[in-house]
């Protein structure tokens, strides 16, 4: 590419990356967005545990680059995205504001909900956010419902919005598996085909109708209407200050092999997530040396943003979880009146091919001896419940305490290449995940359930989040954190980072709508300066 060719290289393609190549193309700005991920074929989606696509291997990723990049650290595991579209192709849908008491401390002043309405609602309205219709509910969004009244939280319960297309003229009992056929053809508002949802239950392993309006459908679909150019599979390494501008350095993946390369513009964003953003930036600051003068804050105030699953298991109940949309709806205790914690439950849902999955996990060789408990348990519940339809997955998320931080490391102490590592202490946040654990167990008993905490947690306290956030958190000043309010790097103009890396704290809900709002804010300020 020659020096002239773009204006501005989005890296990544998630939220923050997409809604940012969407309105700074519309404003007629020449953007390249490189991607680590494919572009995926929907009528060749992954299916199978052997199928290929599925895992992203970050340190081969030339060998496997599949849609789910699983980091586990010391302390904690992180679930990623890596596609055209980011995390939106595997995300649960959920498409919602975070509470205003989420930006009360650790925000850039002014910054807070009031700031971000405006933009909440136009994610909202651009993306066609809604719940699911009156007559398409799932039983397990029933037993949600139930389960809250019969613990006096009734008032709690509401269903949320989702990024997902419904036919408002279906009639589904909740129970029953529909047809592929009964998902209806349409063209959506951006000028993009796409289906309406049967209610298969495969939104976290991709929609084969196109019933889940993934950010390729809208953000960038809009953003290559106005010029945008998309390459997949490039594996950036570094930034590096140029001839007024920066030059990106990266490896195009190409039949097995990686081909280096580079591309240069006035203006880079980084929109790589939570981990991809942190790591590229201590990468260029510590192993390639080419962006001095770095915040100290670089890798700080990284949070799990309270994830948590406890599945239950029911004798003369189906909550059918492979049928309607992953997650539905919400019981709400996000004002802290369980505990003195922030946090809400919703329903799951999970792919009807989990018990094959789970019995392929239960026959492979134990590679430690967590990994060899959780194997056991997981073989007891397979032996003792015949059918995945009896169980309801309790999911949560709520706010606990962004005390962790990134930075690199030898693999070998002085040897080796440098890994990133994660520094992360669960003690301050354990009493959220107790309060979580306490909920869905409570929530378990009323309704005749029986919930079975992970023995990751009851063993090892060990957490899985796929909702990370922090790592170059926004604030006021580089002594206080690594981006400004705009996203602008400190110390270095018109370098960016729009992602969930800069939230300095968790806001306790899923946070795909307050980053797509937080992007949209940016924007607008960038062309403002433009």
């Amino acid at each position: 590419m020659n020096r002239s060719d773009s204006d501005v290289i989005i890296i990544g393609s998630g939220f923050g990356g997409a809604v940012t190549a969407c309105r700074l193309a519309q404003a007629g700005q020449r953007v390249l967005v490189l991607e680590r991920g494919r572009r995926w074929d929907y009528d060749h989606l992954p299916r199978a545990a052997g199928d290929d696509g599925w895992w992203w291997d970050p340190q081969q990723p030339e060998r496997s680059n599949g849609w789910l990049d699983l980091r586990l650290f010391d302390k904690v595991g992180v679930a990623q995205g890596a596609a055209v579209g980011g995390g939106s192709q595997i995300y649960a849908n959920i498409s919602v504001e975070a509470p205003p008491h989420a930006f009360d401390s650790g925000w850039p002043d002014g910054l807070d909900h009031a700031a971000l309405k405006p933009y909440y609602d136009r994610v909202g309205e651009f993306m066609d956010i809604a719940p699911v219709p009156a007559g398409q509910i799932p039983e397990r969004t029933r037993l949600m419902r139930d389960a809250a009244e019969a613990i006096g939280a009734g008032d709690r319960f509401r269903q949320v919005g989702l990024a997902v297309s419904f036919d408002p003229e279906l009639a589904w009992d909740g129970r029953q598996l529909l047809d592929k056929s009964q998902s209806k053809t349409f063209t959506n508002r951006h000028g993009v085909q796409q289906g309406t949802c049967y209610h298969c239950g495969m939104c976290d392993i991709g929609c084969d109708v196109k019933a889940k309006n993934t950010l390729d459908l809208n953000y960038l679909a809009v953003a290559e209407q106005h010029g945008c150019e998309i390459r997949p599979l490039h594996l950036v390494s570094h930034i590096e200050p140029r001839d007024g501008g920066y030059t990106v350095h990266f490896e195009r993946i190409d039949g097995g092999r990686r081909i280096a390369g580079t591309a240069h513009a006035k203006r880079v964003v980084l929109s790589a997530g939570s981990l991809g953003s942190s790591e590229l930036l201590l990468r260029c600051r510590d192993q390639y040396r080419t962006l001095r003068g770095l915040s100290s804050q670089l890798g700080s105030k990284w949070c799990t943003n309270g994830d948590f699953l406890t599945p239950a298991f029911y004798s003369d109940r189906e909550p059918f979880p492979s049928r309607g949309p992953t997650i539905t709806s919400i019981i709400d205790f996000l004002d802290g009146s369980r505990d003195e914690q922030r946090f809400w439950i919703q329903d799951g849902g999970v792919p009807d091919m989990l018990r094959g999955w789970l019995q392929h996990y239960v026959e492979r060789p134990a590679r430690h001896a967590l990994d060899k408990a959780t194997q056991g348990w997981v073989r007891e519940q397979l032996h003792d419940h015949k059918s995945i339809s009896n169980m309801m997955p309790w999911f949560a998320q709520g706010i606990d305490q962004p005390d962790g931080s990134f930075r690199l490391r030898r693999r070998w102490w002085l040897f080796g290449p440098r890994m990133l590592q994660l520094d992360w202490d669960v003690t301050s946040s354990a009493p959220l995940i107790d309060s979580i654990v306490k909920a869905h167990q409570d929530l378990s008993d009323a309704t005749g359930g029986e919930a079975m905490v992970p023995a990751s947690w009851t063993m090892a306290k060990y957490l899985i989040t796929p909702h990370p956030l922090g790592g170059c958190p926004m604030a006021d000043s580089p002594e206080r954190g690594v981006v400004d309010r705009k996203g602008e790097v400190f110390g270095h103009p018109r370098l960016y980072v729009i992602d969930g890396a800069m939230c300095p704290t968790a806001i306790g809900v899923n946070p795909s709508r307050t980053i797509a709002a937080l992007a949209e804010h940016c924007c607008e300020q960038i062309l403002a300066e433009a």
